[in-house]
């Protein structure tokens, strides 16, 4: 794929909030049409391009494939969040965002398009500001409840989350639907599936993350990604893209 790609992961203050800062670059002349599949966080971007002017959007979390394009000479300096930070950190909802992007101010946070001829100013710049908008002490069920979500990858179910937290399944469902406008299933679901996006990749085209058999491996594959495993791994041109887990340069 002829993009450059790099990321850093948040510092502490952050790292409940923050899942990476990134820097996506088409240096060609030539738009890059792909495809975009679900990874479970949202993000916002600051980008710019030898045809379009300095813009920020906020894209939020996708449950379905994407069709997009990397315009040519370009540049994407992004922001890809966890859940917690919709309270804790920018106070906005994404129950109206799913699958969808929508502009946000061109001065969002101070960045401009100067700011993007340096990806480590531009880190350190805006989590100084990240910092500076945190909003008092995260609910320890909450903390707990995202803590197990992501390191199990999506394959505790809905009843042993709750059981873990002590917190009933029908506020924690309110909860998601209010903040994120997915249920907790559905958002296991989608990180169960970016789990098993590298073994795709890499060939291996059976369950190994928790799924029941290998007909919902498929199904599931499917649903997130628009084709079968089979296809997915051909991946053509490079054309399936998760940010999340793209090779750096």
């Amino acid at each position: 794929m002829d993009l450059d790609y790099t990321f850093i992961k948040p510092g502490p203050a952050l790292s409940d909030f923050v899942e990476s800062f990134w820097m996506l670059a088409n240096p060609t002349n030539t738009e890059k049409e792909v495809v975009v599949l679900p990874d479970g966080r949202f993000d916002i971007f600051f980008s710019c391009s030898s045809k379009e002017p300095f813009h920020v959007t906020i894209a939020g979390l996708g449950s379905e494939p994407s069709q997009s394009a990397i315009a040519p000479e370009s540049v994407i300096f992004a922001v890809s969040f966890k859940l917690l930070a919709l309270e804790y950190l920018l106070d906005t909802t994404l129950s109206s965002l799913v699958n969808k992007v929508d502009y946000l101010p061109a001065d969002f946070w101070g960045i401009t398009v100067d700011d993007l001829s340096d990806f480590d100013g531009f880190c350190a710049r805006v989590s100084d500001k990240m910092i500076g908008l945190l909003k008092g002490n995260v609910d320890e069920r909450k903390r707990k409840l995202f803590d197990l979500i992501y390191t199990s990858q999506g394959s505790l179910s809905v009843s042993e989350l709750s059981e873990a937290v002590h917190w009933t399944s029908r506020q924690i469902n309110r909860y998601f639907n209010q903040w994120v406008g997915i249920s907790l299933k559905t958002y296991c679901n989608i990180l169960r599936y970016k789990a098993s996006f590298n073994q795709i990749k890499e060939g291996k085209l059976f369950p190994e993350q928790h799924f029941t058999d290998q007909a919902h491996f498929i199904k599931e594959v499917k649903k997130f990604s628009g084709v079968t495993p089979k296809e997915l791994t051909q991946n053509k041109n490079d054309r399936f893209i998760q940010f999340s887990t793209l090779p750096r340069k």
